[in-house]
């Protein structure tokens, strides 16, 4: 892909398949691209700022071929929280085994087989089906009149509404403990909703517009952003670690650290035994006894045994 994909779909849309896979240098590329839009490029000492304003429209997979329901969405991409939170809206595809869903899938993609053999095999009269409402060449002139035509401006009304929102949800974050929204996020409630009146070829964002941005965000948010009580935290996004999992994490760090205060050699059932009285139970325990040993918090000098790692700093 490199950074030249963006600049040469400047003032258009860069699509991106397997966006989990793409090299290190491709991602710190998309990071000055999807933020300031320019792409930077220093080559025998000239040093040069190309336009990439395009927008972004990519497929990953997760890292294990499917989503588990059971752990953070945001857990499961091989994606960077710095990367991913870049992106104004992020869809979970999940596989939901229905008779009829499969049914209708089934006969779609069988359909378009037919009839494509009956075109090759120059067959008169067998019916095409599920053509398009509107057509692919009409559609892509009316995009490209609306990206160089319109230019919506915000209007008071939807203006009001977008702070509304932005303000009742950090209130209900406040209360419940969580950050649901960042400043960032309202910067891509703008931007969907100018798209909104730009498809309607309209010079003004209104109220209608603003809403179905709020739509659309609430749908994302309660599809990646909840912890397992229910509320909306966009740390699981923005960080890959929701507040209700760091909370657990330091409280097991405290429980090791009261422990090293009588004994320097702390057996793991005990730490497992204090955090299940804290309200952690020995499962979540234990895997956070793992994270916290994998990120160097904590060592085994021997089997059952744990320590904390002192820096220099403490």
């Amino acid at each position: 892909m490199k950074a030249g994909a963006m600049v040469l779909g400047s003032g258009g849309i860069v699509c991106i398949d397997e966006f989990d896979k793409i090299s290190q240098d491709d991602r710190a590329a998309l990071h000055e691209a999807l933020e300031s839009q320019t792409i930077s490029v220093a080559k025998a000492g000239i040093i040069a700022t190309f336009s990439a304003r395009a927008a972004v429209l990519a497929a990953a997979n997760p890292k294990f071929g499917r989503f588990d329901p059971h752990q953070y969405p945001a857990e499961q991409f091989d994606i960077p929280p710095t990367l991913l939170s870049r992106f104004d809206l992020i869809f979970p595809i999940t596989d939901v085994m229905d008779e009829d869903t499969d049914r209708n899938i089934a006969k779609h993609i069988l359909m378009q087989h037919e009839a494509a053999g009956a075109r090759l095999a120059d067959i008169k009269g067998f019916e095409q089906v599920e053509e398009p409402p509107i057509d692919s060449d009409l559609l892509r002139k009316y995009i490209a009149y609306a990206r160089k035509n319109v230019s919506p401006r915000l209007s008071q009304e939807a203006s009001e509404y977008l702070q509304k929102y932005y303000v009742d949800l950090r209130k209900t974050g406040q209360r419940q403990g969580a950050v649901p929204i960042t400043p960032r996020q309202i910067e891509g409630l703008v931007r969907m909703s100018e798209a909104s009146a730009k498809s309607r070829l309209s010079d003004v964002v209104e109220l209608s517009d603003s809403e179905t941005a709020i739509e659309l965000s609430r749908f994302m948010l309660k599809s990646l952003a909840l912890d397992t009580g229910g509320r909306i935290d966009i740390d699981t996004i923005l960080t890959g670690m929701p507040r209700e999992k760091v909370d657990r994490m330091n409280s097991i760090l405290n429980i090791i650290k009261k422990l090293e205060e009588s004994d320097s050699n702390i057996k793991i059932q005990k730490v497992i035994e204090d955090a299940e009285a804290a309200g952690i139970d020995s499962t979540t325990a234990s895997k956070y006894l793992s994270e916290l040993e994998r990120s160097g918090d904590i060592y085994r000098p021997r089997q059952g045994i744990i320590k904390l790692v002192h820096h220099e700093a403490d």
